[in-house]
């Protein structure tokens, strides 16, 4: 028996890095259950580390139900594995960013809730849910309908069709008015206008003339 022989068939014995897809999850636990590949053996609940921080600061993300995985032996041992990555595949690919229309480029992170189960074609697909695009021109978040751009240089908000945007021109409105309740506006060094009044200089028509300007 040659060389050769002897070791592909330690290789086979040896446990190793297997790929498996997810059949249960204990998100109480942050434990999943995975069908092996390509034997399709169903193992008892493992550690999901894939996206997992511990301590002070904690990060939760369990893999959802026919996620793409890479399970790990614990010490070699072929009966023992632990989740340590979640892999996209023909099915379930990368989201889009409702801010770009595109995927997450090099050197940027996209976050997306509710894009579906990963066994789902539509999972690439846009749905509601909160979603994060941290990129090169700014931070973009929002949900459902409400969005929030940040830039270097200006913050726009949007609510359907009414947008509004701070930056050093002050604040803009566009496509819905402003109600203020339970309060007051207050304007100091400036004026209050319309597109053709002014409520400092605006003047008023009577029987004999005009009035003079609008005082206090």
């Amino acid at each position: 028996m040659d060389g050769s022989f002897l070791a592909a068939a330690h290789q086979t014995r040896a446990a190793h890095a297997i790929h498996g897809i997810v059949s249960a999850v204990d998100p109480a636990n942050h434990a999943v259950k995975v069908r092996l590949q390509p034997d399709n053996i169903e193992t008892g609940w493992l550690p999901d580390a894939a996206v997992t921080q511990v301590g002070d600061l904690r990060l939760s993300c369990p893999t959802a139900p026919g996620a793409h995985v890479l399970l790990m032996p614990v010490e070699g041992d072929g009966e023992n594995y632990v989740i340590i990555s979640v892999m996209f595949d023909v099915v379930a690919g990368p989201a889009l960013s409702p801010q770009t229309g595109k995927v997450a480029q090099p050197g940027e992170l996209l976050i997306r809730a509710g894009c579906g189960a990963p066994s789902r074609e539509s999972a690439r697909k846009s749905e509601p849910g909160g979603w994060l695009h941290l990129g090169r021109d700014g931070v973009f978040f929002g949900a459902g309908s409400m969005q929030c751009a940040l830039s270097g240089s200006a913050i726009v908000l949007k609510a359907g069709s009414v947008r509004m945007t701070l930056d050093s021109g002050g604040i803009r409105v566009s496509g819905a008015g402003i109600e203020v309740k339970g309060g007051g506006i207050s304007v100091s060094g400036g004026d209050v206008r319309t597109d053709t009044n002014s409520l400092s200089d605006h003047v008023h028509p009577y029987a004999n003339g005009m009035t003079g300007k609008a005082l206090g």
